[in-house]
Formats: structure tokens, C-alpha cells, sequence
């Protein structure tokens, strides 16, 4: 909702209200036509992933605010990309066709599945390379920033969407690739992305203050000041109106603290500075866009970047959990995952926890086979696991001396205790063998339920003497009524019988029948 309509909302907005100054502002904005607004509310509109992940990773908020304004920059891209090329191809048209601006609807579809279907074919591609490579680990964070930067220059060859294709590849590839590599290699692919996308960070703002001073800039105090009122403006009304309709469906609402956090967190940065770095000077007054665009990089960056956090202190608004959560926490987090995907398939409604155990289930009948190397061992991952650490324990209680207690797994055959007894070396777990304790605890403690087939009341199975027994037991209750009737006619008719008697013998016949 927030990347895409309300993208769309702010660049139709902004470029309708600058028009509009461009046709009072004066004899140098007149030339400014309705596109070359248009063009410039959609390069403006647009929320920055850079600035927002370096603000938002230092203020600590919550997972919710986070992954909604973080979110929002990385989906937009395809609706800033689309609004780009459209209106930049729209602006060296002589006329506008209806046939154009369908065709222009058309291709944000394109552009956003377009981009998607790239990078999941480049993460299978990927994960399916890393199910080889046990043999020669060290190319192995090598395959995976090849493939993700394969994936982010196909999609802009074809004019996709770059930054949708980098989030599908990485969400493909993560669980079969992590499977896959050792623990050396994640921790190198981990720092590695850590610090090169910290020196990006650095390159990119260098860059944009180099540009701010060196480049030729045009000035417009009514254009630039109009710009920068207008995107606040336009980026409150779109939270407010789109919270206010989200919050119907939501169980958990958005506070009105959640929503100025929302709207004061829309930075602009680098996408929008390169996108009017790139206009056609020809067709649209590009220094004066640039001049705007870097004014509201600045102010946005600077202005609300420094000033969110001491406005989150302010408002106290929730921050995010530093903590692990428990072994125990996890186990009873995932045991009521399932226990309410029972209870939906029970009731027959097919909520969002009915198709996550659908899709995990999928996942692990067919893609895990194809994407994950075969199982190291023949036994369970944590029996194989704990059968590790004692061997390694057993060498190290050896080489220290100390045997009293050696695991049952090793063999004695070949060890010789020395003459001298020293004290009993007991090795302590390091964080990266806790770690990897808790991960196998966490996938191997608390296992699906096992099921042929999803029960619940829609899918019943008939049972085919149901019918028979139904109909036996309603023939049954029409012969009892009809033999009610006919006891209480006799009755009737004995009374009657009775009372119309001639003599004593057969009044007293009648009642002994009627008593009967």
C-alpha cells in the first residue's frame, strides 16, 4: 500500500500542484509543461533504502516501523522506475494515445514481476551452484555476490527493476545457501556485504556533495520552496489516508505515534539524485530539477534524519528487542503456529497459517531435495552433531592429560594416560558452537505434525450408508405415528362403543377392551 499507492498518490500530487505554480510562478516556469511535472514528482516521490537503512539501523526502532518505511524504499523502486521511463517516453511523444497510457499501465506489471522473475531465477541458480562447492569452499561467498550483482544488471538491462530483483534473489537464496556453505564463509559473506555496503554509503553522499558544488545548478526560489513544502505535504496526507484505511483490516493498529514516525522517516537520497542526474537536458529544465532534488535530499537527510531520533525519545516510541529470544520462546512461538494451522484446517478456514505449513511443506518434499546437498550423515543432524562435540571433547581431554571421563563413542584402544594426573580440562563452547547449538535445538526440537491429508469439515468423506440409515429411521417414525393414530381411533371407537352398550355384559366388555 505504501510503495505503491502511495507513490503514486505523492507523484500525482506533486506534479498537478507544481504545475499549477509553474502557470502563476512567472514567464521562467511557464515553459514547464504537465509531463515535465509529472516526470519530476515521480523522481521526487520516491523514499531512498540507503538513507532510510543508514538512519533507521542507528535509532533502533522497531521491527514494524522498520520493515514499513525500509519496506516501502525497496518495493517503490518498481513504481519510480515505471513513472520514469513512462513519462520520459510520454514527453518525446507529438500525441498521447489512449493505447500509450494503457501500455504504460501495462508495463508496472512488467517491469515489478519482470524484475521479481529475474532474481528468483538467479537465487535457484545460485543455490543450486552452492550444493557443489563442499569440496572448494573458499569460492564460495564468491558465488554469491556474483550471482546477486548478475541478477541486479540483467534486470536493468531490460529496464526491470533492479533493487526487486537483488530482494527476490536474496530471498531465494538465503535458506538453500546458507544450508549449503560452511560457517566460514557466512561469516565472510556477512562482514564483507556489512562493509562494502558502508563504504557505498560513504561513496554515494561523497558524491552527492561533490555534485552539489561543483555541478551547474538554476535556482527557483518559488519552485524549490514550493517543491519541499508540497513533498511533506503530500507524504503526511498519503500516511494518514492510507493508515486510516489499512488500520480497518489490521489487528494490530498503527498509533498515531507509529504514523508520524511513518511520514517524518520518507528520506530521499541517491535514487533521486541519480534519476535527475540522468534527464535529457533537451526536454526537461534538468538544472533546475537538480537544484530541487538535491535541496530536498539535503533537508530531508539532514533535517529529519538528525532530528528523528531525539523525536523518538520524545514520543517513546517502541524500540527494538536487543535480546535473543529463548529456546523456549521459540519452541512454544512455533508450537502455536501449528496449533493454530490445526485448529484452521478443524474449521475449514484457510488462513495464513494454513498456507505457510503448505508452502514449508512443499519446500521440504521437493526444493530442499534439489537445493540442499544430501545429508552428511545417516543419522539425525542433532544425534550427528552431539557425537561431534564428543569426539572433539575426547581429543581435547586427551591432549590435556585428563581421562577420567572419556565418551563412550571413543575408542580406549589407543590411548595411554600419562603417569602424572593433572587437574581435568573442561572446554567451554565458543559464541559461533552455541550459536549453531541453538539453530539445530531450533529446527530439530519441535517438528511439524506428520498428516496424509488436511481435515476439516468441507472435505469430509460421505459415508454410504448414511443415506440408508436416514431413510430406514424416518419409516420407522411414520409407522409409529400411523400405528398412534390407529391405537387412539380403537380407543376412540371402544369409548364410543361403551357408552352406546345395551346391557351391563357389553359395557363391561367394551372396558375391559379399552383398559386393554
Amino acid at each position: 500500500m505504501f510503495a505503491v499507492v502511495g507513490t503514486l498518490w505523492n507523484t500525482f500530487f506533486l506534479g498537478s500542484l507544481l504545475y499549477a505554480v509553474c502557470q502563476i510562478g512567472g514567464p521562467q516556469l511557464s515553459n514547464v509543461n504537465l509531463l515535465a511535472n509529472l516526470l519530476f514528482g515521480s523522481i521526487i516521490s520516491a523514499v531512498d533504502p540507503v538513507a532510510v537503512l543508514a538512519v533507521f539501523e542507528e535509532i533502533h526502532i522497531n521491527e514494524l516501523l522498520h520493515i514499513l518505511v525500509f519496506g516501502e524504499s525497496l518495493l517503490n523502486d518498481a513504481v519510480t522506475v515505471v513513472l520514469y521511463h513512462l513519462f520520459e517516453e510520454y514527453a518525446a511523444l507529438d500525441q498521447l494515445s489512449f493505447r500509450d497510457i494503457s501500455l504504460g499501465f501495462l508495463s508496472f506489471f512488467v517491469v515489478a514481476l519482470g524484475g521479481v522473475f529475474v532474481g528468483v531465477v538467479y537465487g535457484i541458480i545460485g543455490a543450486f551452484t552452492s550444493r557443489f562447492t563442499s569440496h572448494i569452499r573458499v569460492i564460495e561467498p564468491l558465488f554469491v555476490f556474483l550471482y546477486s550483482y548478475m541478477a541486479y544488471l540483467s534486470a536493468e538491462l531490460f529496464h526491470l527493476s533492479g533493487i526487486m530483483a537483488l530482494i527476490a534473489s536474496g530471498v531465494v537464496m538465503r535458506p538453500y545457501v546458507e544450508a549449503n556453505i560452511s560457517h566460514k564463509s557466512h561469516t565472510t559473506i556477512k562482514y564483507f556485504l556489512k562493509m562494502w555496503s558502508s563504504v557505498s554509503e560513504t561513496l554515494i553522499f561523497i558524491f552527492l556533495g561533490v555534485s552539489t558544488v561543483a555541478g551547474p545548478h538554476s535556482w527557483n526560489w518559488t519552485y524549490v520552496i514550493s517543491t519541499l513544502i508540497f513533498c511533506l505535504i503530500a507524504r503526511v496526507l498519503g500516511v494518514l489516508g492510507l493508515t486510516w484505511f489499512i488500520n480497518k483490516f489490521r489487528i494490530v493498529k498503527l498509533t498515531p505515534k507509529d504514523q508520524f514516525i511513518i511520514a517524518y522517516g520518507g528520506l530521499r537520497g541517491a535514487i533521486a539524485f541519480s534519476l535527475g542526474y540522468l534527464l535529457d537536458s533537451k526536454h526537461f529544465p534538468r538544472d533546475m530539477f537538480l537544484t530541487a532534488i538535491i535541496t530536498v535530499i539535503f533537508f530531508t537527510v539532514f533535517v529529519q534524519g538528525m532530528t528523528i531520533r531525539p523525536l523518538v525519545e520524545l514520543l517513546a516510541v517502541k524500540k527494538k528487542q536487543e535480546s535473543k529470544r529463548s529456546i523456549n520462546e521459540e519452541i512454544h512461538t512455533q508450537f502455536l503456529d501449528h496449533l493454530l494451522t490445526g485448529i484452521e484446517d478443524i474449521c475449514g478456514h484457510y488462513g495464513h497459517h494454513h498456507w505457510k505449513d503448505k508452502l514449508n511443506r512443499f519446500n521440504k518434499t521437493y526444493v530442499k531435495k534439489c537445493l540442499i546437498a544430501g545429508e552428511r550423515s545417516t543419522e539425525p543432524q542433532l544425534i550427528a552433531f552431539y557425537h561431534k562435540m564428543e569426539m572433539k571433547q575426547a581429543i581435547e581431554l586427551v591432549e590435556s592429560g585428563g581421562v577420567g571421563k572419556i565418551p563412550s563413542t571413543v575408542s580406549m584402544q589407543n590411548i595411554q594416560p600419562r603417569p602424572k594426573t593433572i587437574e581435568r580440562f573442561i572446554p567451554t563452547l565458543s559464541k559461533v558452537k552455541e550459536e549453531e547449538i541453538r539453530k539445530i535445538l531450533r529446527t530439530n526440537l519441535q517438528k511439524t505434525r506428520q498428516r496424509l491429508r488436511s481435515y476439516n469439515r468441507h472435505t469430509l468423506v460421505a459415508d454410504p450408508y448414511e443415506d440408508a440409515w436416514n431413510q430406514m429411521l424416518i419409516r420407522r417414525q411414520k409407522l409409529h405415528h400411523i400405528e398412534q393414530r390407529v391405537r387412539w381411533a380403537t380407543l376412540e371407537e371402544l369409548i364410543i362403543n361403551e357408552a352406546e352398550a345395551k346391557n351391563s355384559e357389553e359395557r363391561l366388555m367394551y372396558r375391559i377392551r379399552v383398559c386393554v
